[in-house]
């Protein structure tokens, strides 16, 4: 089977009672136990993660490099972390970028995403659906 790495930045471990008005109720198990099967229904592993580091999603994303595929949720990073772009750029998985909500729909700083750059596809403001819909989107580029 072909491995997935998801990794989650900071604060969505927080998931389900951080701001639901904005994030929801799903909470990061749930999304993950989301993932694991839409995944196994493609015929994929995950490896699924989250940090509050940025050193910490760095490593990871290094460890990632040849996958079948990376979904990365930065979180606040997306709009700050010019060492996680430079990172993905080492990455010759395809990349999707997920976010639960929509930044361009939000304050202006999250307008721009470091991530967005380096990735194959930005899936924005499907809530935890956003996840399966990279995985679905993965599948789609064998």
């Amino acid at each position: 089977m072909s491995m997935i790495t998801i990794l989650n930045g900071p604060n969505l471990n927080l998931l389900g009672t951080r701001e639901p008005e904005i994030y929801g109720t799903t909470t990061l198990a749930d999304i993950e136990a989301m993932c694991h099967e839409a995944a196994a229904q493609h015929g994929f592993t995950v490896d699924f993660k989250q940090s509050n580091h940025e050193g910490e999603l760095i490593d990871w994303v290094q460890q990632a490099r040849t996958g079948a595929g990376l979904i990365i949720n930065a979180g606040g990073y997306t709009h700050t972390s010019v060492a996680l772009h430079d990172a993905l750029r080492a990455v010759s998985a395809p990349i999707m970028e997920v976010h639960l909500s929509d930044p361009k729909a939000r304050e202006a700083f999250r307008h721009y995403s470091f991530i967005e750059a380096v990735a194959k596809q930005s899936i924005c403001g499907h809530g935890a659906q956003g996840y399966v819909m990279a995985i679905q989107a993965l599948a789609a580029l064998r």
